[in-house]
C-alpha cells in the first residue's frame, strides 16, 4: 500500500509540477492574473479574516502553497473538440487506429473520455483575473466598513502592481482610518404610553453610552433589544420600523425613537392604530394537517384545559401528553419566547414535518388573539435501512447492515417506538466473523420517573426518557462474546447551549463465549509465555518448551504452565525475577480479559456547546460526563471468586468511577477555512480490588485519535510491548487541524495530534514505563502529523488521513523523525470529521 501510494504520490505531483510551469497559459493579452492581496492599515500589514470578507477577488485556492485546482484546470485546453467527430478530424491516426482494432463503436467511446477528461480539468478553478471594477468595489467596502466602525473620516486607496513578463498582479489596499467618532449626549423618546411604561418598567440598559466609540453592531443589537423587550410583554404588532436612531451632523448626539402606533390592515384598508398589550383568547391544535385538506371541516375534536385539539380524520395524540408542548393558556400575554418554545418543543418530539403557528386578531378586537397550530404528522411507521464498508486493524475487510423500524406516536403520548437488528460480515487475521444483535428502545418527550421527580424539570427544557434493551453476538472479534444491555437514559435542554443527561440502570453484561482462543488473538502474549517456558526448563529441567501451536490445546497447556510458576517456583523467582513477573503479567491480563462483566452504570454528563447550526464554524464544545460502576449493585453482594474479585450473581462485578472531560473550540480563518483544536482527558480509578473491564479502558490510535498510529497500538506510558491490543486507565489527547478548501466538494486538512494513555490502576502487575506517575510523564506523549483529503458529500463526509510518527517516546534514542516516512504511515479511512 505504501509503495502504491508513494508512486501515485510521484506521478501526480510530476503532473503538477509541468501545469504549473505554465500556470497563465489560459490569460490573454492585457490580463493580469492575482497573485495576493494586501491591506495595510494605518501603513500596518493586517492579515485579520475581519477584513478579507470584504475582498471581492482572492487568489486561487491554496494546498501547501499550490493552487492544485488551477493546475487541473491549466491542464484542459478550451479549443479541444467537443464532439467526438471533431475529435476525430483533429487526431485522425490515434482514431483510426482504435476503429481498427476494435470497433466504431469503440473509437467514439474512446474519443469521448478525452472530451470528458479535458471538461473536468477545465470545471476546475480558473485563474482569477484582476478586475479594475471589484477592486474599486473592495475599496468601497473598506470604507464602508470603517464608517459602521465609527470612521466617518477615512479614506481608502488601491493600487494594482502588475508584472507583465508573468502575467500576474498584486492589489494593495491602503486604508487610512482618521480620528473615532465618539458618542456624547443620548436620548430616548417614546411617544406611546404602553411602550413607555413597559420600557422603564424593564429597568433595561441601554447599549448606547457616552464615551463609547461609535459602532453600528451597537445600534443593532439596541434596536434588537427593544424589540425583543416589547415582543416579550405582549405587544405583538411591534417591530423594528417602529425604531428610529437620529444623528446631528457631528454623529455624536443620538436621538432614540420609538413610535407611537403602528399600521394595521382592516378590509383592505391600513389604518392606524395604538400599541396595545395581547392576549391569548382561544387556542386550536390541528393535529393532522395537509394542504390539500385544509378546508374540509373537522371530524374529531377534543377540548383539554382551555385547549381544544381538532382532527381532520380520528384524533390520534393524547391531548394530556401533547398539551404539554403549548406554552401558552388561555388568558396568557403574548411573547415570543412562548412561541419560539412552543415550535421548537414539537418539533422535538420527532412526529410532525411540519409546525406551523399562526396568531389572528378576535372579532376585531385588537387586544385578544386566537393561536392555531397546524400539524402536519409524519408516516407513522417509518423503515431504515444502512450498510458501511470497514476496515481497519483488527478487520481486514467488512460490510455491515442494520434495519430498523420506527413506529411513531406509539402510546397516543407522541412516543418513539424503535426496533433495530444488526449484521456484519468480515474477514479477520483469523479467518471470516460476523456480529448479529438487536435492540429495542421506546423514546417518551418527557421526563418519566416515579414520588413526583419528574417535576424537578420544567417542560421548557424538553425533557425526554429513553429504555433500551439490546443484545448481540460476535464471533471471531476477540475472544467471541455476547452482550446484554439495559440502559434507562434521562436527557433535558438547560437552555440552548447547555444539555443535561443521566443515565440510571445503564446495566451491560458481558460473557465471553471462546476463552481457550485467549492465546491465539494475543499471539504475542503466547510468544513471550513460550520464551519463559524455555528458561524455566533449563532452569528447572522440566519438559514444558516449546509450548504447543495447536489452537485446540493452546490455552489449557498455556495455563497450567502459568499455574505452575504463580504457585510452585520460588526458586525460579529468586534467580529469574524479569520472566517470572512477565508470566504473572500474562496471568493478570488473561484473567481481565477472559473475565466475564457485569457493569452497572450510573453516570452524569454535561454538554456545553455554543454552535447556532451545522453552518457555525465559531464555536465552542465542552463535556463532562461522571460515571459510578457497582457502587449501588455491590451492596446487595459481599460474595467474591477465586480471584478476590467482588461477584453478584457469580458474575465478577465492575466497580469503578470514570471522569472525561473533552472541549473543542474551532474558528473561522477566511471565507472557506477553519481552525479547530479539541482535548480529552480521561480516568478509571477502581476500588475493591475490582479489575477494569477491556470494554470500559482507554485505547490510543485510530481514524478518530491519534492518527499516526492504528488503534490499540500506541502506549501504556513509554512501552513499546507489541502487544495486540494495548489499553491504560488513565488518557490524555489534543489535537489540532486546519481545513481548507481544495476544488469544488474536495477539501483539505493539515493536523497534529498528540497524546498516550497510562496506567493508574496502582497494580504490581503494570511496567514501570506504563504508569503515570507525575509531570516527567509528559515526556511519554505521542506526536503524530499528517494531512488529509476529504470529499464532501452534503449528508456525510468521506475522509482519508496520511499520519506520519512524529515523536516516537518508546525509542530508545532519535524519538523525533524516526519514521517520518510514507512507509510508516498510517492510512485512515473514516467517514465526518474525526471531532
Amino acid at each position: 500500500m505504501a509503495k502504491v501510494m508513494k508512486k501515485l504520490s510521484f506521478y501526480f505531483l510530476l503532473i503538477l509540477f509541468f501545469a504549473a510551469c505554465n500556470s497563465t497559459k489560459n490569460i490573454v493579452e492585457n490580463e493580469h492574473m492575482l497573485k495576493q492581496n494586501y491591506i495595510f492599515v494605518d501603513s500596518v500589514r493586517d492579515n485579520s479574516a475581519e477584513l478579507e470578507k470584504y475582498i471581492l477577488q482572492k487568489p486561487n485556492a491554496k494546498f501547501l502553497g499550490a493552487p492544485i485546482g488551477l493546475y487541473l484546470h491549466n491542464l484542459g485546453t478550451y479549443d479541444s473538440p467537443k464532439t467526438a467527430l471533431q475529435w476525430g478530424e483533429k487526431y485522425p491516426k490515434k482514431y483510426k487506429f482504435i476503429k481498427n482494432i476494435f470497433s466504431e463503436k469503440q473509437s467514439i467511446a474512446y474519443a469521448n473520455s478525452f472530451i470528458k477528461l479535458n471538461k473536468w480539468f477545465l470545471s476546475n478553478e480558473s485563474p482569477v483575473i484582476v478586475s479594475k471594477k471589484k477592486v474599486k468595489r473592495t475599496s468601497d467596502n473598506l470604507w464602508a466598513y470603517y464608517k459602521t466602525q465609527g470612521y466617518f473620516e477615512s479614506q481608502v486607496s488601491s493600487k494594482i502592481k502588475r508584472d507583465s513578463l508573468q502575467k500576474k498582479a498584486i492589489v494593495e489596499y491602503r486604508i487610512q482610518k482618521g480620528r473615532p467618532t465618539l458618542l456624547d449626549t443620548i436620548k430616548v423618546k417614546i411617544e406611546s404610553a404602553v411602550l413607555d411604561s413597559i420600557y422603564k418598567d424593564s429597568g433595561m440598559r441601554s447599549l448606547l453610552k457616552r464615551g463609547n466609540q461609535y459602532n453600528d453592531n451597537t445600534f443593532r443589537k439596541e434596536a434588537s433589544n427593544v424589540v425583543k423587550l416589547f415582543r416579550n410583554s405582549g405587544i405583538y404588532h411591534f417591530s423594528e420600523t417602529a425604531l428610529g436612531f437620529y444623528l446631528d451632523s457631528t454623529k455624536t448626539n443620538v436621538e432614540f425613537l420609538i413610535a407611537k402606533d403602528h399600521f394595521k390592515e382592516v378590509n383592505g384598508k391600513y389604518l392606524k392604530q395604538d400599541y396595545k398589550v395581547h392576549r391569548i383568547k382561544e387556542i386550536n391544535i390541528v393535529t393532522d394537517y395537509s394542504y390539500t385538506q385544509k378546508d374540509e371541516v373537522y371530524k374529531d375534536s377534543v377540548s383539554y384545559k382551555g385547549i381544544n385539539f381538532l382532527a381532520y380524520k380520528k384524533l390520534k395524540y393524547n391531548p394530556k401528553y401533547l398539551a404539554q408542548s403549548i406554552f401558552f393558556n388561555s388568558g396568557d400575554v403574548y411573547k415570543d419566547t412562548l412561541r419560539n418554545l412552543t415550535r421548537n418543543h414539537l418539533k422535538l418530539l420527532k412526529n410532525f414535518k411540519s409546525t406551523n403557528i399562526t396568531f389572528t386578531s378576535i372579532n376585531g378586537l385588537d387586544e385578544e388573539l386566537r393561536m392555531d397550530v397546524f400539524l402536519a404528522p409524519k408516516k407513522k411507521y417509518t423503515l431504515g435501512f444502512e450498510t458501511e464498508l470497514t476496515h481497519s486493524n483488527i478487520r481486514n475487510i467488512g460490510s455491515s447492515a442494520k434495519f430498523s423500524l420506527t413506529n411513531r406516536n406509539a402510546l397516543r403520548g407522541a412516543e418513539l417506538f424503535k426496533v433495530s437488528f444488526l449484521g456484519s460480515y468480515f474477514e479477520a487475521v483469523n479467518g471470516p466473523g460476523f456480529e448479529v444483535g438487536a435492540d429495542v428502545s421506546l423514546e417518551i418527550p418527557r421526563l418519566l420517573a416515579p414520588f413526583g421527580l419528574s417535576k424537578i424539570v420544567p417542560k421548557r427544557m424538553s425533557p425526554r426518557t429513553l429504555f433500551s434493551l439490546g443484545f448481540s453476538i460476535q464471533n471471531n472479534i476477540g475472544l467471541d462474546r455476547q452482550t446484554f444491555t439495559f440502559l434507562s437514559d434521562y436527557k433535558w435542554e438547560y437552555n440552548r447551549k447547555k444539555t443535561i443527561q443521566l443515565e440510571l440502570f445503564n446495566t451491560q453484561y458481558i460473557q465471553n463465549l471462546n476463552i481457550n482462543r485467549f492465546f491465539n488473538i494475543y499471539g504475542s502474549e503466547f510468544t513471550n509465555l513460550n520464551a519463559v517456558a524455555k528458561v524455566y526448563d533449563e532452569v528447572n529441567s522440566t519438559s514444558y518448551w516449546p509450548l504447543t501451536t495447536d489452537i485446540d490445546s493452546q490455552a489449557s497447556e498455556a495455563l497450567i504452565f502459568i499455574n505452575e510458576v504463580a504457585k510452585n517456583s520460588t526458586g525460579f523467582r529468586n534467580s529469574n525475577l524479569a520472566d517470572y513477573n512477565t508470566v504473572l503479567n500474562i496471568q493478570n491480563r488473561y484473567n481481565i480479559v477472559t473475565s466475564d462483566f457485569l457493569i452497572p452504570t450510573l453516570s452524569y454528563s454535561f454538554t456545553h456547546n455554543s454552535q447556532i447550526d451545522f453552518k457555525d464554524n465559531n464555536f465552542s464544545f465542552f463535556k463532562a460526563r461522571v460515571s459510578n460502576s457497582g457502587n449501588i449493585l455491590g451492596m446487595f453482594s459481599n460474595d467474591y471468586n477465586q480471584n478476590d474479585k467482588k461477584t453478584f450473581l457469580k458474575i465478577p462485578l465492575a466497580q469503578y468511577f470514570k471522569i472525561d472531560l473533552e472541549y473543542k473550540r474551532f474558528w473561522d480563518v477566511g471565507a472557506t477555512s477553519v481552525f479547530g483544536i479539541r482535548t480529552f482527558l480521561g480516568g478509571i480509578f477502581t476500588y475493591d480490588n475490582s479489575d477494569i473491564p477491556f470494554t470500559r479502558s482507554y485505547f490510543a490510535g485510530g481514524s478518530n485519535d491519534i492518527r499516526a498510529w492504528q488503534t490499540y497500538e500506541l502506549g501504556p506510558g513509554s512501552r513499546n510491548s507489541g502487544l495486540e491490543f494495548n489499553v491504560g486507565s488513565f488518557k490524555f489527547l489534543t489535537s489540532a487541524e486546519y481545513r481548507f478548501n481544495l476544488v469544488s466538494s474536495l477539501k483539505g486538512a493539515l493536523f497534529l495530534d498528540a497524546g498516550n494513555i497510562w496506567d493508574i490502576s496502582g497494580s504490581e502487575f503494570v511496567d514501570d514505563d506504563a504508569k503515570l506517575k507525575n509531570f516527567s510523564s509528559l515526556k511519554d506523549i505521542a506526536i503524530g502529523s499528517g494531512f488529509g483529503i476529504r470529499y464532501d458529500l452534503n449528508f456525510f463526509v468521506l475522509r482519508l488521513d496520511i499520519g506520519f510518527k512524529t515523536y516516537e517516546p518508546y525509542l530508545e534514542d532519535s524519538k523525533w523523525f524516526k519514521n517520518y516516512n510514507f512507509a510508516s504511515a498510517v492510512y485512515n479511512i473514516g467517514i465526518n470529521y474525526p471531532f
